[in-house]
């Protein structure tokens, strides 16, 4: 998958002075004007500048060919929501976790979501790749590495042929103890659906949500016909 760009921090103190006087500049500014109306050295307002570049809030404009010499860089505010705002993917994740809940079958629906997000991710280009499974093996090991990189920290055991993995973290720990049963629904299904878009030998027969006060555990069992 791409990579994602680092999010970007909220400019403060003198940093902030410089996104400032970019935002009320009515043509863009050289490091050097920057600096005198600061009154700091052009050397502090270039450090500046190369963070709020690198972060998408300002940019290098090409100047207007004049005379001969080397221009001065100019650089103007890129006109945007503001990238280093606050974010509240939990307040989110709380709407509609909670509009599922409010339905006549909060745990099929979760799970039929969990399930179509699974798929995606096992499709080429998502977070696993769509491979053959070779046997009852592979595909558990797959699924474990697929849960480590979503942060669920899985540990995979066998017992007598019988495969569970344990997940030691919850990504949605907070969600998940208030709505136990829209979210590990939600995981179910996801689990569910990277083994079938594998045509893996094994499904996830059933999720044992804090089985343990540190951990979950999945069960694995031979998947049915279909």
């Amino acid at each position: 998958m791409a990579e994602r760009p680092a999010r970007s921090v909220a400019p403060s103190g003198r940093r902030a002075d410089v996104l400032r006087l970019l935002r009320t500049a009515k043509t863009p500014l050289s490091i050097a004007a920057i600096a005198r109306q600061l009154g700091v050295h052009p050397n502090t307002v270039r450090f500046h500048m190369d963070v709020l570049v690198a972060s998408g809030q300002a940019e290098q404009v090409k100047p207007a060919p004049r005379r001969p010499g080397r221009p001065a860089q100019l650089f103007r505010w890129v006109q945007q929501m503001d990238p280093a705002g606050p974010r509240r993917y939990q307040l989110l994740a709380e709407i509609l976790v909670r509009n599922i809940a409010a339905g006549s079958d909060p745990a099929g629906q979760a799970a039929g979501a969990g399930r179509a997000w699974g798929q995606l991710l096992a499709q080429p280009g998502g977070t696993a790749e769509h491979t053959a499974s070779a046997g009852p093996g592979e595909p558990a090991a797959r699924l474990v590495a697929l849960l480590g990189e979503l942060g669920f920290d899985p540990d995979l055991q066998v017992f007598a042929g019988r495969h569970e993995v344990r997940l030691r973290h919850c990504p949605f720990l907070e969600l998940a103890q208030a709505r136990t049963q829209v979210v590990c629904p939600v995981h179910l299904g996801l689990m569910q659906g990277a083994m079938a878009a594998w045509d893996a030998p094994l499904t996830v027969s059933r999720l044992e949500p804090f089985a343990e006060p540190d951990m979950c555990v999945a069960h694995l069992a031979a998947a049915g016909p279909g």
